[in-house]
Formats: C-alpha cells, structure tokens, sequence
C-alpha cells in the first residue's frame, strides 16, 4: 500500500542446474535440479493441473491488508478467494498463485497469524504459492536485513518449502525464488522483499544464472505506479529494480506489484531490445477493501496470448439477491485497466536465452515409402529469388517417373515462378516455390508459372482404387485479398469431368482439385470413379502470412480434408471410390475450368507428396 491514500496519482524445457552462487548476508542454498523434479512426481499439489496444456494460468493476489486490519477487517474475502483457486485448479489450470504483498496492515502478530490461518486452504492441499513482505507487513524504514519479525515467523520460508514448486530462499528469510511447470516447459517466479538489498539482487541474478532458459516473472511490493489515466512509470524503488536487476535480465519478461493505485501497466525495452511486461494491480481502495480480488494471467502459448482477468470470488459466491449495489458492481472488472490480452510471440521473446531448436532438413528416404507414388521437393540448391526456367524438371523423388516439367502461362514474365527458402517449420525440405501468377487478380488471359507431370508419367492414368492421401505445404502471402484472385489451384488432375465421361454436375470443373475458393477456402473437388457428378470437401479460409500443412485422406470410401493435422468439418458423406482420369497430366500451381488454365497460384508451396492409400495425417509432418 502507498503510505499516503490521498496521493493518486508476458515454449521447450527449462534447465535447473543447481548452484551455490550467492553473496554476502543474502545468501541461500538453491535446490538442486534433481530434488525439484523429484519432488515433482505424484506431488498432491500438481494432481489438479496439466503441465503440458498450452494453456495455463497465474493466479496474482494483491494487498489484502484492509481485511486483517486489528479488529476491522474479515478474512472471509480473502479465505474465499483462495478456496475458489483450489475449486478452480483444473479447469483453469492455474499452474501458481502469487501474492504481492500487504498481506496485513499493521504488521501485528495477530494480524499475521490470522492470516497465515487463512492461507491454510492453500497448505492443506499443498498448492503451489508465494508471498512478499509488503511495507504494512514489517518495519517499513528497513530492508530485507532486517532480522527477525512476526512476519517471518508466519510467511518465511518455511511455510512453502515443502511445496513442490519452493527453489530456495535468501538467507534472511525474506525472499524466495519458485519454479512451476507449465505448456511444457519450466518457469521461474522470484517474489523479491518490499526493500530487497543489494545482497539480494546478487542473488536474485544467480538464480536467474542457475535456470539459464527458464522464462522469469518478478513479483514484489514497489515497482511501478500509475495514475488514473492509464500512464504508467517506475517509481523511485522501481528504477532501481530495473537498472540493478530487471533491465539487464532478458529473462525476465513481466513484473507484477502491487503498493500503488490505480491498476496500470506499461512496456519497457530491456539491454537485449526486448518487452518486457511492467504491471501494477492493487484494489485495496475499492469496496470492502478490494474484496479479495484476484487477477487471472491466463496464458495460451499456442495463441501467443496472455488474457487477463480480474474478479471477486467471494462476491460471485454469494446469492445474487443478497449482493448489495456495491458489491454488484465489482463481481469482475471489465475495464481496460482490468481486462485486456497481451500479444506475446513466446518464441521470438524467449529466443535470447531459450531459442527453438528447429528441426533440421530430412532426406527424401524418411517421407518416401508406405505407397508414395510422388513426391516432389523443392531444394535443388538454387539461390532464393532466382527463376525457375522455363523446362525446368523437378524429379519424383519416390522413384515411380512422376517427374514435374515447368511451363508458363502466355504472356507470363519469367520470374513468375522463383525458387524461395521458405518452408513450412515441420517441412522435410527447408526450401520452396514462390508461385506469383495470382496477381493478375482473375482477369483473363491468366498469367503465372506452373508446373505439370510429364506426360509419361505414370500418375496420369492411377485411379487410386484402394484410397489415397494427398499432402502440400502453401503459404499465402499477407497480402493475399489485394490480389483479387476468383480462386487457385494447389494441385489438379488436368482435363475436366466430360473428358472421364462424367455427365453429371458441372462437367466442365476439373477432374480433380485442391485449391482455394475466392474466399481463400480450402476444398477437394473431384469427380470420382464411381460416380457421375463431383464431390466436394470445403474446410476453412486459410490465415495469410502462415504456412500449412493441407492434406485429404481417402480410406476406399469416404474423403477427409485436414489442416495442421486437424480434422477439417465439411466432408460429405457421400461414399467415394478411386479418382476419375482422362490420362491427361497434373498441374502444381495452376487452375483451370474446361480444359482452360484460368488461375495462377500467389504463394508458396512446398513438398507435395501423393500415396495410393490412406495415410496418418501427421506422418508427413513428423516424418
């Protein structure tokens, strides 16, 4: 809490390395990585969450202070509060909760002790969670070499050392240093004293050094503060932090206190050039002492996205007739202050000290076999840029003489058709072509660059009796819609319906088609061998700016279209049998209608394969 209330003014494993680094009266032991992860198996406090779910949540709870006030307070908020996050484990997988201190107001032994009753319903289920002293918790005038204190004999660390996330703590007692796991990796949170010595920044450093990859969150009392526009700045303590500790710690991407109020929050750059997260949250000034608010920092490292919420638990338990208009008002906070998401690309933010291990190139003898009968690459070891030449081949790596042969459109510039060393990140060949034949926008005559089987090619008469898979990597580019494309062409049999003697629906579409609508919609059209008209499977707008994995999979009867693996919803249900053929080659990169090519591709495609049978989906992308 701010001592005068007139004054208002955001994936891949971690290494725990053990260490005895440590520095003058601060010193404390650091856990050994083995202990951590041993503590860790079939621990009672790690049953009700996932460690591996993208998804998972920090639970943050700020000054409570007014609630165990002498004999002012109620502890009811905050015990509710607490037993709503033991309630709430599974289904939010809340991975951790943090307090940020002023658990008290008057540092009074029975205040704390009242206190340290409440927390109980965190102990007894062995939870894992942190606390700080807050300046109303101890002698404010002091630092963390204060000595002991009623604090201490309540919330040092013996209190969470028996939880399975406690790393260690300062010899002083009066920080600690904490280590979850969540989306699969492992996290560091340091909950660091209202006034941490220099001691203690020497040391908050050496855990950071003894956990070299793992992401960290700062925790303390004193850091930023903020006024009731939203502008948000380091306060004088708060500076100190980050020259001596945060700024200079690409580590530490977010840092949560309390003391101040408003809530607000503000981004800063560190010494390597990347955000880091600065954000106070404190509702001791609001109703009934804040009413035991806690904050939800729910991360999704699939989205790359921190939500953020804030609510009341022990307002939305009692019975909606019996809330007061106050307490009506603050069940949850919806304002931008209080509610909001953070973009973090956790990759890209983590990469300093924790980089991706991408995945190497493979040969073509890990994607060839279980029936391929084409598969075409695109790492013939060209400069990215340059033209693919007119007559160009690009050999079937499957050894069946599928080879490809490259044609242009009438009228096409040469450099409609480059080599490219993009590639999708699970692409066996870390290379690519970029097809620009879309940008004529659907006027006529199209123009582009396309590939095309040659006409030996034994995949120009297969009717793929038994079922097939078909596989490609796309990317559309960012500025696909200004392209004013009517639809493309990933992949298609050439010659349309009538030519395999189809007379049904739309004679004239092409035999076989994956492509994408005007709408950019992923679909496989085919007429096949069984029946008259064509059979399409829709799936989704592809996103701009991503590469894909797209594949449709036909088991002898029935077709399913796939992206990234997933199981796309517009199949038809219509039985399917083989792929009707007028012996006529296959196109990559173009469309056509009526035996005429109208749709150059825009983008990128990378390895295609083709197997005569049905085929796991992810095995081209784990291959």
């Amino acid at each position: 809490m701010r001592q005068s209330p007139s004054r208002r003014g955001f994936l891949q494993g971690a290494g725990l390395v053990g260490a005895g680094l440590v520095s003058g009266a601060t010193t404390g032991a650091l856990l050994p990585a083995a202990t951590l992860a041993w503590r860790r198996i079939g621990d009672d406090g790690d049953r009700d969450t996932d460690p591996d779910s993208p998804r998972f949540t920090l639970a943050v709870i700020p000054d409570t202070q007014y609630l165990f006030d002498g004999d002012q307070g109620d502890s009811a908020p905050l015990a509710a509060t607490l037993r709503w996050i033991v309630a709430h484990r599974a289904e939010r997988n809340i991975a951790f909760t943090a307090h940020l201190g002023d658990i008290v107001e008057n540092a009074a032994a029975a205040e704390l002790a009242e206190a340290g009753r409440v927390f109980e319903i965190l102990d007894r289920r062995r939870v894992p969670y942190s606390v700080l002293a807050g300046n109303h918790d101890i002698d404010a005038s002091t630092t963390d070499q204060r000595g002991p204190s009623s604090y201490l004999e309540v919330f040092g660390p013996h209190r969470v050392r028996r939880l399975p996330t406690y790393g260690g703590a300062t010899a002083d007692g009066y920080n600690t240093y904490h280590v979850f796991s969540a989306a699969g990796r492992e996290w560091l949170l340091l909950a660091l004293d209202w006034r941490p010595s220099d001691g203690t920044l020497d040391w908050a450093r050496s855990v950071l050094a003894a956990h070299p990859t793992s992401p960290a969150i700062l925790t303390t009392h004193d850091l930023a503060d903020a006024d009731p526009t939203g502008a948000t700045w380091l306060s004088e303590h708060g500076q100190r932090l980050w020259d001596r500790l945060v700024g200079g710690s690409d580590q530490i991407f977010l840092t949560l206190n309390g003391h101040y109020w408003p809530p607000g929050r503000l981004v800063l750059r560190n010494a390597a050039g990347r955000d880091v997260q600065v954000h106070i949250t404190n509702y001791q000034n609001r109703y009934y002492g804040g009413g035991g608010m806690v904050r939800l920092y729910s991360f999704d490292l699939a989205r790359n996205t921190i939500d953020v919420e804030t609510l009341s638990p022990w307002i939305l338990g009692q019975p909606a007739e019996r809330r007061n208009a106050l307490a009506r008002r603050e069940i949850e906070l919806t304002d931008p202050a209080n509610r909001f998401s953070l973009a973090v690309d956790f990759a890209d933010r983590f990469a300093g000290f924790a980089p991706v291990t991408r995945r190497p190139p493979r040969g073509p003898a890990a994607v060839v076999g279980d029936g391929t009968v084409a598969y075409w690459r695109f790492d013939q070891g060209r400069p990215d840029g340059e033209t693919v030449p007119d007559g160009f081949r690009v050999e079937d790596l499957s050894g069946r003489g599928n080879h490809l042969t490259r044609l242009s459109l009438p009228g096409s510039p040469p450099e409609a058709l480059r080599w490219s060393a993009e590639h999708h990140d699970d692409q066996p060949a870390h290379a690519s072509l970029f097809f620009s034949g879309g940008l004529s926008g659907g006027r006529q005559p199209a123009q582009g660059g396309y590939l095309r089987t040659v006409d030996s090619a034994p995949l120009n008469a297969a009717t793929f009796a038994h079922g097939y898979t078909v596989e490609a990597f796309v990317k559309l580019p960012a500025d696909v819609w200004e392209s004013g494309s009517d639809g493309m062409g990933i992949l298609s049999r050439f010659g349309a319906g009538r030519d395999a003697g189809k007379t049904g629906a739309d004679p004239a579409e092409p035999i076989a088609l994956l492509g994408l609508s005007a709408g950019m919609m992923l679909k496989w059209a085919v007429f096949p061998v069984d029946l008259d008209g064509i059979v399409a499977n829709w799936g989704h707008e592809l996103p701009a700016g991503e590469w894909c994995h797209v594949a449709v999979v036909n088991d002898g009867r029935l077709s399913t279209l796939y992206v990234e693996g997933a199981r796309l919803l517009r199949n038809p249900s219509v039985p399917v049998s083989g792929l009707a053929t007028s012996g006529e080659p296959w196109l990559v990169g173009a469309g056509h209608h009526d035996r005429i090519v109208r749709q150059g591709f825009y983008g990128w495609i990378g390895d295609i394969r083709i197997a005569d049978r049905p085929l796991p989906v992810d095995r081209f992308l784990r291959a």
